[in-house]
């Protein structure tokens, strides 16, 4: 799984490369890497060392404080939206046991997964 800092800088290296007119191939090429690597930056699923990142600014023109623009904003969206709290937090308001039932099964057939029931 991909840390929320490495996807909100990989996102704003895809933002300002677009904004750039750069394919991830003409920047791949100016750090003597594979454009695979620049989508792998892109998506997150690579941390980009701080060295490499000081490279990207230099090429891309921005401060590299700019990878971080907008970072506490995004993390504090991430850390709220919490999908499987809020199919919890919706259950947990359903008050018609028989319907809870039925949810709970259509998430175990969808899942693969049983939970263990109570009584």
């Amino acid at each position: 799984m991909s840390h929320p800092v490495d996807v909100h800088v990989g996102r704003k290296l895809k933002q300002i490369r677009t904004m750039r007119r750069l394919s991830q191939t003409d920047v791949a090429r100016e750090l003597d890497l594979s454009f695979q690597q620049i989508q792998k930056y892109e998506i997150g699923s690579n941390r980009i060392a701080a060295s490499r990142l000081y490279e990207l600014s230099r090429i891309l023109d921005v401060p590299t404080s700019y990878f971080f623009e907008g970072l506490d904003a995004s993390m504090e969206k991430s850390e709220r939206r919490d999908p499987g709290l809020e199919i919890v937090t919706a259950l947990a308001a359903i008050r018609d046991d028989t319907i809870k039932t039925r949810i709970v099964t259509f998430i175990e057939d969808v899942s693969g997964v049983t939970v263990a029931r109570q009584g």
